[in-house]
């Protein structure tokens, strides 16, 4: 099965995803399931009014949803994600948008910043206590359709995962897989 998330054309996503807090929010999110301002408060450590401002952000744009059905009563506000296997964006669609392009290379720009701390944190071989870091880089010789199909595996095994350790259990913390699958980069010439 190959790898198929939600994909949006919409170059406004960028600008709901263009707060670093909002990105985490919905990492969490992903990873615990339904939560209130409160518990995304208590995860991020912030505030639990600025948690709100960030989900209605993200509701705005369509990226969460309210979810009645994990509310205590009418007035609890509790929030999910529309979809669990997330959203691609559609590069040449956005692209194609008034504002897409700069949009775009905004947002090029801080996942290029957030990828560049990632490598850096495990390269600097410095980790918590009680927690697990890994980076596999891994050259295979593949057909686009393999790329898909074995990207679609690896997707297949993180959604297991997901559903077998989501919530907010106080002995589990929220673990990131960051992964890229590409052509193997043309070298850069000298001149």
């Amino acid at each position: 099965m190959a790898y198929q998330p939600k994909r949006t054309h919409d170059p406004r996503v960028l600008r709901a995803l263009a707060h670093p807090t909002r990105g985490r929010i919905l990492d969490e999110l992903g990873a615990s399931g339904p939560m209130r301002a409160a518990d995304v408060g208590e995860a991020l450590g912030i505030p639990a009014n600025q948690a709100s401002f960030h989900l209605r952000q993200l509701a705005k744009y369509g990226l969460i949803e309210p979810a009645p059905e994990a509310a205590r009563d009418r007035r609890d506000r509790v929030w999910r994600l529309p979809n669990e296997r997330g959203f691609s964006l559609d590069v040449e669609d956005i692209s194609a948008e008034p504002g897409g392009k700069a949009a775009l290379s905004a947002f090029q720009r801080t996942q290029a910043a957030w990828a560049h701390r990632l490598v850096d944190q495990v390269f600097a071989f410095t980790k918590q206590k009680d927690t697990f870091q890994a980076i596999i880089d891994q050259p295979l010789k593949l057909t686009k359709d393999e790329a898909a199909d074995f990207i679609g595996e690896v997707d297949e095994v993180l959604a297991r995962w997901s559903e077998r350790t989501r919530g907010r259990a106080p002995e589990r913390r929220t673990y990131l897989f960051y992964s890229i699958v590409q052509p193997y980069p043309e070298a850069e010439s000298d001149s």
